[in-house]
């Protein structure tokens, strides 16, 4: 690749894990942001996949609590259930 070359879109798209992840080795790095310099729509798509990151890890939150309307008496009793119906 020479210097006037940028990675293209899908390249960038490859290594957007790692990026995020902190891990891109500094030649594939300065490549990785010298596209974003020019490419507004991987900008764009960066920012999309921040975001969603952000909402996945926001949903697997661990809690003490179990969600509401599935308190472990009434599953037990669907699965008892459920284990009679298979061996009628």
């Amino acid at each position: 690749m020479s210097q006037a070359d940028y990675i293209t879109c899908r390249e960038l798209i490859d290594f957007i894990a790692d990026y995020m992840d902190n891990r891109l080795p500094a030649e594939h790095l300065r490549e990785f942001e010298r596209h974003l310099a020019v490419c507004p729509s991987c900008v764009n798509y960066l920012d999309a996949y921040r975001k969603t990151v952000a909402l996945g890890k926001s949903m697997v939150i661990p809690s003490d609590t179990p969600a509401r309307g599935l308190a472990p008496e009434g599953l037990l009793k669907a699965i008892k259930e459920a284990r009679r119906n298979m061996i009628s």
